[in-house]
C-alpha cells in the first residue's frame, strides 16, 4: 500500500474515531492540524503552494470555528437571523405546555447515550408499611364489597354502603397530605391501590381515582391558599365534600385552549356586600363525579375589560381556576351521561354566577394561570390513574385466561395447548409484563420528580398513558378471543365484559390517544427532550446571539457525533455498545442504545428538513414518537428485570417484551423512512439506520409458546403479577371460583389426565358417573381419585358457566334478583 494510501486510511480512521467519540471542536482542531503536519513530514505535502494554500484555509478555519467573537459574526449570527425568521411562534399556552413538568428517564432515551447505571440504581418507590396495611385492610374490604355486575347493570351505580365506606375510609384522600387530614400516599401507593380495585370493578376505580388525579385536592394542594386549604382540604380528606373538575365543553375537547366557558371580572354583591368578583357563565360536560359533587373545580377564561385587577395594559388573562360549591346560587348539575361503565359523569352548567375573586384557585395573583396549573397537574396524575387501570386489565387478562385455557378442553385437550391460542396468550403474557413494569416505573418517576423538583414527568406519563391503554385494549380482545362464548354471555360469572366496557373511556380520558400520540409524546418531548433546541429557541425569544452560538455549534457537533455513532453500531450490531450487565440482557442493552442514538440523529435531521413543518406532519411525529415511547417501555422492561430477581420466567417475559419493543421501533422507522417528504432524504436516514437492513423481528413462535405454558403453571412471576388483584374467597366469587378449580386442578391432574385418557377411548360409558366407574373398576384410578376427580370436574363444569336470565328479569321487572343457572356448556 502506497504512502499516499495510507494516509488516506489513517484520516478515515482517525476523524471516524474523533466523530464516533464525540470530540470536541478543539480536539478536532488539534487533529487536523497534527494530520497535515503529518502528511508534511511524511513528504506527502511539500509544495510550497499547497503547504501554504492548505495551511492558511486550515488556520482561518480554526479561528473562524474556535473564535466565539469571529464565528458568531461570520457563521452563527446570520444563521440566527435567518432561525428567528423561520422559528414559528409559539403562543403562551404553547409555551406553558412546554414548561409543564421535568424530563425524566426519557430525555436518556432520546439524547442517544443512556447512562444505564443510572437507570439500575433508580430505587423504584416501595410501599410503607402504612400503605400496604391500607391495601390489606380497607382496599381488601372495599372490594369484597363490589358486584360490578349489580353495578353495571341493576344499580347503574355504587351502594350506598359503597359510597359511605369510600367516603370514611379516605379513598378520596389518598393524595392530600397528613397535614390537612390527608393519607399521604405516595403515587406508587395511589397506583396499588387503583389497581386492585380495578381488578374488581372499573366503576368504583374510576370514582376513587379522579379525585385524586386531576381535581380539585391536587390544585389546592399545590397552589391553595392557606384559607383555601383550610377551607377545602379537611372536608375532601373526610369525605364530607366530593369534588369534581369541569375542564372539558361542548366544543372544548382536547383543545382546552379554546375554552368558550368565560369569567368576567366585575362588582358584585356576595353574602350582602359589594365586593369585587367573576361574573361566570359556563357549560360543562363529561365530568366525572358531577352528578354528586359538593364542590366544583371550573376551568374557563378570564377576562378583565374594565382592568379592576390593576394591570391597564391586559384584559385577556387566559385560562383561571376556580373552585365553587355546587349548591352557590346559579350553578345547576346537570342530568347524568351513561359512559362504557357506570361511574357519576354528568354536566355542569352556570348562567350569570357571581363568586368571590378569591375563589380562584390560589387567589388573586393566580388569575390566567390555570393552564399552567392544569397541565402540570395533569403531568403527574396522567402517569397513576389510567396506567393503574390498565395493568389491571393485564393481571385479569393474564390471570384468569390463564386459567381458563388449562380448564376448557377442546377437541380432548385444553385449548391453551393449541398454537392459535396460544399466540394470544404470548401477547397477554408479554404486554402484562410490560405494563406492570412500566406501572412501577412511571408511578416511582412521579414520586421522584415530584419530590425533587415539584412537578412531574410530563413526557413520561403522556407515555404511559396512551401505549398502557392501548396494551389494556390489546389485552382485553385477546382475553375476550380465547374465552370466546364465556367472555361474550354477559352476566356476574364473566369478569372480563367490564374491563373489556371500559376501554374506550380509557383511551380517551386525560387526553385523547389520538392526540397524545400525534401531538404530544414526540411533539413536546422532541423539544424538551432535546439538549440544544428549546435553548436555542429560548434565545431567539431573547435575543441572545451568545446562548444560540454556544448550543449551535454544540448541536451541529451532536448531529455529526451521532450518524456516525449511529452507522456504526448499525454495522456492527450493536456491538460497540455498552451494557452494564453480561447475559442474555446485554443485547438488549446494546440494541436499545443503538436505537436511542438513531432517534437523536433522525430527529434532528427531520427538524432540519421539515422545520415547523413537522408540527402539521402528524404522523411522522407520532412515528418518532412510536419509538421513543418503546424506547422508555424497553427500558421499564430492563430495569423490571434487574429489580425483580431475573428469574427464567421473568428472562421468557422479560425478552418477549423487549422483542416486541424492538419490532415495534423497527416498524415505526421503516414507515417513518417510506412516508418522508424529502425522498432522498428518508432513503439517506433508512441507509444510516439500518445499513444491513432492519433487523429487528416479533417475539418467536417458541418463545411465545414457553409463555403461554408458563401461563398455565402456578409460578412465582404468576404470582407477582397477581400482587395487587383481588380475588374473590369462595367458589361462589366471580374470580374466586377461577381460582378454586386451578388449584382443585393441580391436586389431581395427573389422575385426571389418566382418566381423561381412558375416557375419551369411548370404552367407559357415555356418563360421567359411568367413566369414573369404569377407571376405578379397572384400577385405572383409585377410589380417593376418583372422589377427588369428582369434586374437581364439578369445580370445572362451573367455572366454564354462562349466566342466562329471566325475561322478566332482563325486561328490568326482577331489579336484584338473581338470574337463573346457566344452561350446561358442553
Amino acid at each position: 500500500m502506497s504512502t499516499l494510501s495510507i494516509a488516506i486510511v489513517a484520516a478515515i480512521a482517525v476523524f471516524w474515531l474523533l466523530a464516533y467519540l464525540g470530540a470536541p471542536l478543539l480536539v478536532w482542531t488539534l487533529a487536523v492540524g497534527a494530520y497535515l503536519g503529518g502528511l508534511y513530514a511524511a513528504g506527502l505535502m511539500t509544495e510550497p503552494l499547497t503547504l501554504q494554500v492548505t495551511g492558511g484555509v486550515f488556520v482561518a478555519l480554526a479561528l473562524l470555528l474556535n473564535l466565539p467573537p469571529l464565528r458568531r459574526l461570520l457563521i452563527t449570527g446570520p444563521v440566527f437571523a435567518g432561525f428567528k425568521k423561520v422559528l414559528p411562534e409559539m403562543t403562551s399556552t404553547e409555551r406553558e405546555a412546554l414548561e409543564s413538568g421535568t424530563v425524566w428517564w426519557e430525555g436518556e432515551m432520546f439524547r442517544g447515550k443512556p447512562d444505564w447505571h443510572k437507570l439500575l440504581k433508580f430505587e423504584r418507590t416501595r410501599l410503607t408499611a402504612e400503605e400496604q396495611a391500607f391495601l390489606d385492610g380497607p382496599t381488601n374490604t372495599l372490594c369484597a364489597m363490589l358486584d360490578e355486575w349489580k353495578n353495571l347493570h341493576e344499580y347503574k351505580d355504587l351502594p350506598p354502603a359503597v359510597w359511605d365506606y369510600i367516603r370514611s375510609n379516605g379513598f378520596f384522600a389518598m393524595l392530600i397530605p397528613k397535614a390537612h387530614g390527608g393519607l399521604g400516599f405516595s403515587a406508587y401507593a395511589q397506583s396499588c391501590v387503583v389497581t386492585k380495585i380495578a381488578t374488581r370493578s372499573i366503576t368504583a376505580a374510576v370514582t376513587v381515582m379522579v379525585p385524586n388525579s386531576l381535581g380539585p385536592g391536587e390544585l389546592l394542594v399545590h397552589y391553595g391558599t392557606e384559607e383555601q386549604q383550610k377551607r377545602w382540604l379537611p372536608g375532601l380528606a373526610a369525605g364530607r365534600e366530593i369534588p369534581c373538575f369541569g375542564l372539558t365543553s361542548p366544543e372544548a375537547g382536547s383543545d382546552a385552549t379554546r375554552l368558550t366557558d368565560t369569567g368576567i371580572v366585575c362588582m358584585g354583591e356576595f353574602e350582602g356586600k359589594r365586593v369585587l368578583g367573576l361574573r361566570l357563565n359556563f357549560s360543562k360536560r363529561y365530568i366525572t363525579l358531577a352528578p354528586v359533587a359538593t364542590v366544583i373545580g371550573l376551568a374557563f377564561r378570564l377576562y378583565d375589560p374594565e382592568h379592576l385587577l390593576g394591570d391597564g395594559d391586559k384584559s385577556d388573562y387566559g385560562i383561571t381556576c376556580a373552585l365553587i360549591p355546587a349548591d352557590h346560587p346559579g350553578v345547576k348539575i346537570g342530568r347524568r351521561h351513561y359512559p362504557g361503565t357506570v361511574f357519576m359523569n354528568g354536566t355542569v352548567e352556570g348562567k350569570d354566577v357571581f363568586v368571590p375573586i378569591d375563589w380562584i384557585i390560589g387567589g388573586k395573583k393566580m388569575a390566567g394561570k390555570g393552564w399552567r396549573m392544569l397541565v402540570e397537574c395533569l403531568s403527574a396524575g396522567r402517569g397513576i390513574s389510567l396506567p393503574a387501570l390498565s395493568t389491571a386489565a393485564g393481571y385479569g387478562a393474564y390471570g384468569m385466561t390463564g386459567i381458563y385455557a388449562r380448564l376448557r378442553r377442546q377437541f380432548k385437550m385444553p385449548i391453551g395447548k393449541f398454537e392459535g391460542v396460544q399466540e394470544a396468550m404470548a401477547r397477554i403474557a408479554g404486554l402484562t409484563y410490560t405494563l406492570e413494569a412500566a406501572r412501577s416505573l412511571t408511578a416511582s418517576a412521579v414520586d421522584h420528580c415530584v419530590k425533587t423538583e415539584h412537578k412531574g414527568p410530563s413526557v413520561t406519563t403522556a407515555i404511559a398513558k396512551y401505549h398502557m391503554t392501548e396494551m389494556m385494549r390489546k389485552v382485553m380482545i385477546d382475553a375476550m378471543d380465547i374465552h370466546g362464548g364465556r367472555g361474550v354471555m354477559m352476566g356476574p360469572r364473566n369478569y372480563l365484559a367490564g374491563g373489556y366496557q371500559a376501554v374506550p373511556v380509557a383511551i380517551t380520558v386525560e387526553g385523547a390517544n389520538i392526540l397524545t400520540r400525534s401531538l404530544m409524546i414526540f411533539g413536546q418531548g422532541a423539544i424538551r427532550c432535546h439538549p440544544h433546541v428549546f435553548p436555542e429557541m429560548e434565545a431567539a425569544r431573547t435575543n441572545d446571539l451568545a446562548a444560540f452560538d454556544r448550543h449551535f455549534l454544540s448541536h451541529v457537533g451532536s448531529v455529526i457525533h451521532h450518524k456516525i455513532r449511529t452507522l456504526t453500531l448499525g454495522l456492527t450490531g450493536a456491538r460497540l455498545a455498552g451494557s452494564p450487565v453480561g447475559g442474555p440482557m446485554a443485547y438488549y442493552y446494546r440494541q436499545f442504545t443503538r436505537m436511542s442514538s438513531a432517534l437523536y440523529f433522525v430527529s434532528n435531521v427531520t427538524m432540519g428538513v421539515l422545520g415547523g413543518e413537522l408540527k402539521r406532519k402528524e404522523l411522522l411525529s407520532a412515528r418518532l414518537g412510536d419509538v421513543l415511547s418503546q424506547l422508555y417501555l424497553g427500558s421499564a422492561v430492563l430495569k423490571y428485570y434487574y429489580d425483580e430477581g431475573r428469574t427464567p420466567e421473568d428472562l421468557d417475559h422479560a425478552r418477549w417484551a423487549l422483542d416486541h419493543a424492538l419490532a415495534e421501533i423497527g416498524r415505526a422507522f421503516d414507515e417513518f423512512f417510506a412516508n418522508f417528504p424529502v425522498r432522498v432524504v428518508g432513503w439517506g436516514m433508512r441507509l444510516i439506520v439500518f445499513p444491513l437492513g432492519q433487523p429487528y423481528r416479533r417475539p418467536s413462535d417458541r418463545l411465545g409458546s414457553r409463555l403461554a405454558e408458563q401461563m398455565m403453571q402456578p409460578t412465582a412471576l404468576r404470582d407477582r403479577l397477581q400482587q395487587y388483584a383481588y380475588i374473590g374467597p369462595g367458589e361462589n366469587d366471580v374470580t374466586g371460583r377461577m381460582v378454586a378449580a386451578f388449584k382443585a386442578l393441580l391436586a389431581v391432574e395427573d389422575a385426571y389426565n389418566r382418566f381423561q385418557k381412558v375416557a375419551n377411548k369411548g370404552v367407559a360409558g357415555l356418563s360421567f358417573a359411568e367413566q369414573i366407574q369404569y377407571c376405578v373398576a379397572n384400577r385405572v384410578i383409585s377410589a380417593e381419585e376418583a372422589r377427588q376427580i369428582e369434586a374437581f370436574d364439578r369445580l370445572r363444569y362451573e367455572a366454564i358457566l354462562t349466566d342466562d336470565f329471566s325475561k322478566e328479569y332482563l325486561a328490568g321487572e326482577s331489579r336484584g334478583a338473581a338470574p337463573s343457572q346457566a344452561a350446561r356448556v358442553a
